[in-house]
C-alpha cells in the first residue's frame, strides 16, 4: 500500500509538470506574436527549473535527516500555495520591438517557478524516500512511471483538456489538482520520515560508485536529447507547419523514449536500434539540404519525428544502461537534468543569437555520431562507423550552410526566427523573395518596368486589392497587420496613408532595405514595431477604410489574431463603412469558417474570395472579408466558405484548432 501512494504522489506530479507547460505557454502567445519561438523559450525555462529542482533533491538527501527534509518540503509546499492560481499577470506584456526571451523567463518565474520547482523536485526526492523505505522497490521503474505521467497529460491537453475548457477554467483546473498533489507530496515526507531505518549500504556499492567518465557520459547524453528535441521541433515548426498541436509531438516521442528505456532493459536492444538509428541519422542529415525530403510536411513530419525517436532511444538506452545503484540515484538525477539544461538552453535561447539559421538540428545529428564513437568504444567496427556517420553529416551539414549562403542576400535570425531574401528567376525576369524558414512572405520584381506590380497573395485579383478598390475617395486610410515586404504599399495614391505593424525588427529592416515597395509608394507609408493587437490596444482609434490582418508565423496565422477580442480591437479602429480583410491562406488549417463565426457573432457581412493567381501572380490567395456595410460588388464576388460541425467563436481563451485542420 505504501508503494501505491508514493507511486500516485510521483504521478501526480509529473502529470501537472507536463499539463503546465502547454497550458501557460498558450497564456503566452497572444504576447508574444504566436510565434513558435515562445515554445522553445517556455521549454528551456522548465530544464532549468527541473535542474534546479532535482539539485535540490540531490542536496536534501545527503545534507538532511528524514524530520528535517519533512519540514523544510512541507513548508516549501505550503508557500507555493500562494501562487495559485496559475494566471499570468497582464503587465508582463511586452512594449514594444524588444526580444522578448528574457520577459518570457522573469514572467514565467513569477506565475508558475516555485510550483514548477517542487513539481521537479518531487520524482528523484520522493524516490529516494522509496529506497531507504522499502528495499525492495526497483525505483527506477518510478521514472518510467512518471514518464508515463507526463506523456499522459501532454496528449491529454490538446485532445481533452484543450477543447473543453476555457483557459481561466483550465489553470483553476490545474491549480486544484496541485493542491491534492501538496497533500500527497507532504503525506509522503511525514511518512517516510516515521519509517525505520534501512540497513546501511552493502560494501559492494561503494565498489561500484560512479567515476568521473560516468558522469561526463551522463551529462553529454541526456544534453544531446534535450538538444534534439528542441532542434527538431524548431525544424517542423519553423520550416515545415506552424501548427501548435504539432509543438507536442516532438516531446512525446522524448518520453516514450524514457518510459521505455527505463521501464526495464527489454526495451532497448542496441542489435535493433543502432542500425535504425544510424539510418534515421543519415535520412534526417540529407534531408536538411534536400527540400523534398526534408520540408514536404507528408514526408518530414514523419521522418523526424521517428528519427527523434530512434536517436532517443539509443541516448536514453545508453543511459539507462549505465544507471547506478539507488544510493547514487539523485546524483544520476541531477547530471541528467543539467544535461537537459544544457541541451535546451544551447538551442532555445543560444542557437537564436549565435546562428543565422536553424543549423542547430544538423550539428546535433552529427554530435550524436560523434558521441556513439565514445559509448561504443569497445566495438571498433562501430567506433569506425560512428565516425563515418558524423563525418557524412558534418559534409551535409556544409552542403545546407553553403547552399543558404550561396543564394541568400541576407539572412538574419532572432526570437521570431530566420528570415531571408534570395533573387529567383521566373521565366525571363528576375524575382526577389522574403522567406521565413520555407514559407515565402511577399516578392518583387527585380526589372524597372515591373518592380512596381502587387504581387504573391496580394494581386489586382486578391480579396484584399478588391476590398482597397471598393472605396473611390481620396485619402484613403489602410492598416496592414503584418508587413511582409510591404507590397500591399503598391496600391497607395497621393493623399493615402498606409500604416503597417510589424513584429519583427528583421523583417522591417528588410522591407525597407531589400524591397522598394515601401519607398516606391505616393501614399504616407508610417511603421509600427511591435505585436499589432498590443499596439492597437494603446492607439487613438485609426480609422482605417481598410484593415488587412496579414500576419503569420510560419504558415499559420497566430491564433489571437482571429478572436472575438482581436476583433473588438480592430472595428475600433474601423470607419463605420470600413472593411476588415483576413489572409487564410493555409496549407494545414481551414480558417475561412472561423472569420465568419466571428462575423456571425458580431453582425457582419463576411465574404470570402479566392483568386487562383494564374493569370496573374501565380499565387493561390484566400481572403475573407467582413464588413458591417459590405459594398454590392464584392457582396456579390463571393466564394462558398466551408461549414465545421459545431465549430464555435473563437475567444482569447477558447479555440480548437483540430476543428479546422484539412
Amino acid at each position: 500500500m505504501t508503494k501505491i501512494f508514493f507511486a500516485g504522489t510521483i504521478f501526480c506530479s509529473a502529470f501537472l509538470l507536463f499539463l503546465v507547460q502547454p497550458l501557460i505557454s498558450k497564456q503566452l502567445l497572444p504576447w508574444f506574436g504566436g510565434s513558435a519561438a515562445v515554445w522553445g523559450s517556455c521549454l528551456a525555462f522548465f530544464q532549468a527549473v527541473l535542474l534546479a529542482g532535482y539539485a535540490y533533491a540531490d542536496w536534501v538527501t545527503r545534507r538532511l535527516d528524514g524530520r528535517r527534509q519533512a519540514l523544510l518540503h512541507t513548508a516549501l509546499l505550503a508557500l507555493s500555495l500562494l501562487c495559485l492560481p496559475i494566471i499570468a499577470d497582464p503587465g508582463w506584456k511586452p512594449a514594444g520591438g524588444e526580444d522578448p526571451t528574457l520577459r518570457i523567463l522573469l514572467m514565467l518565474g513569477a506565475t508558475i517557478g516555485l510550483p514548477y520547482f517542487l513539481l521537479s523536485t518531487t520524482g528523484p526526492l520522493v524516490q529516494g524516500w522509496v529506497s531507504r523505505t522499502l528495499p525492495d522497490a526497483r525505483v527506477y521503474r518510478f521514472y518510467a512511471l512518471s514518464n508515463v505521467a507526463s506523456l499522459a497529460a501532454l496528449l491529454g491537453y490538446p485532445l481533452l483538456l484543450e477543447p473543453s475548457a476555457r483557459l481561466a477554467q483550465q489553470a483553476w483546473i490545474w491549480s486544484g489538482l496541485y493542491v491534492v498533489f501538496v497533500l500527497l507530496c507532504a503525506a509522503c515526507a511525514w511518512r517516510a520520515m516515521r519509517a525505520p531505518a534501512l540497513p546501511a549500504p552493502a560494501a559492494h556499492e561503494d565498489a561500484v560508485a560512479p567515476r568521473a567518465a560516468h558522469y561526463l557520459l551522463w551529462l553529454l547524453l541526456s544534453a544531446l536529447g534535450s538538444w534534439l528535441l528542441l532542434a527538431v521541433t524548431n525544424h517542423i515548426t519553423q520550416n515545415i507547419a506552424s501548427v501548435p498541436f504539432l509543438w507536442v509531438l516532438p516531446l512525446s516521442l522524448y518520453l516514450l523514449s524514457f518510459i521505455l528505456c527505463f521501464e526495464s532493459d527489454r526495451w532497448y536492444r542496441r542489435a535493433i536500434f543502432l542500425p535504425a538509428g544510424a539510418a534515421a541519422l543519415l535520412l534526417c542529415a540529407w534531408g536538411l539540404q534536400d527540400p523534398r525530403l526534408g520540408f514536404d510536411i507528408r514526408v518530414a513530419v514523419p521522418l523526424y519525428g521517428g528519427g527523434l525517436f530512434l536517436l532517443c532511444m539509443f541516448l536514453h538506452g545508453e543511459l539507462a544502461l549505465m544507471r547506478p545503484s539507488a544510493r547514487y540515484l539523485t546524483r544520476f538525477y541531477l547530471c541528467m537534468s543539467l544535461g537537459g539544461a544544457i541541451g535546451g538552453i544551447a538551442v532555445g535561447l543560444l542557437a537564436p543569437r549565435l546562428l543565422p539559421s536553424y543549423y542547430e538540428l544538423g550539428i546535433g545529428l552529427a554530435a550524436v555520431a560523434v558521441l556513439a564513437m565514445f559509448v561504443l568504444g569497445r566495438r571498433p567496427p562501430l567506433v569506425l562507423a560512428s565516425l563515418l556517420l558524423a563525418a557524412a553529416c558534418a559534409w551535409l551539414l556544409q552542403v545546407q550552410v553553403n547552399r543558404d549562403m550561396g543564394a541568400a542576400r541576407q539572412i538574419a535570425r532572432n526570437f521570431y526566427g530566420s528570415v531571408r531574401t534570395q533573387d529567383t528567376l521566373r521565366g525571363v525576369d528576375s524575382v526577389r523573395g522574403l522567406y521565413h524558414g520555407s514559407i515565402r512572405h511577399g516578392e518583387q520584381y527585380l526589372a524597372p518596368h515591373r518592380r512596381g506590380e502587387p504581387t504573391s497573395y496580394y494581386g489586382e485579383k486578391s480579396g484584399v486589392a478588391r476590398a482597397i478598390r471598393a472605396f473611390d475617395r481620396p485619402g484613403l486610410r489602410v492598416g496592414v497587420v503584418g508587413l511582409g515586404t510591404g507590397t500591399l504599399a503598391a496600391y497607395g495614391k497621393p493623399g493615402d496613408v498606409y500604416r503597417f505593424y510589424e513584429i519583427n525588427p528583421h523583417v522591417m529592416a528588410l522591407a525597407r532595405d531589400e524591397f522598394s515597395f515601401l519607398r516606391d509608394s505616393p501614399a504616407r507609408i508610417e511603421t509600427v514595431l511591435g505585436d499589432a493587437r498590443l499596439a492597437m490596444e494603446r492607439e487613438a482609434p485609426q480609422q482605417f477604410d481598410v484593415l488587412a490582418v496579414d500576419a503569420f508565423s510560419g504558415d499559420a496565422i497566430p491564433v489571437h489574431l482571429v478572436t472575438r477580442e482581436a476583433l473588438a480591437i480592430y472595428r475600433r479602429h474601423l470607419k463605420p463603412d470600413g472593411i476588415l480583410a483576413f489572409h487564410v491562406t493555409n496549407k494545414f488549417l481551414s480558417l475561412s469558417p472561423v472569420v465568419q463565426e466571428l462575423a456571425r457573432d458580431q453582425g457582419l457581412h463576411a465574404v470570402r474570395i479566392v483568386d487562383d493567381g494564374m493569370d496573374t501572380t501565380g499565387h493561390r490567395t484566400d481572403w475573407v472579408l467582413l464588413s458591417a456595410r459590405m459594398p454590392a460588388a464584392l457582396a456579390d464576388a463571393g466564394d462558398a466558405i466551408p461549414q465545421v460541425p459545431g465549430l464555435a467563436v473563437w475567444t482569447d481563451d477558447f479555440n480548437n484548432l483540430f476543428q479546422v485542420l484539412k
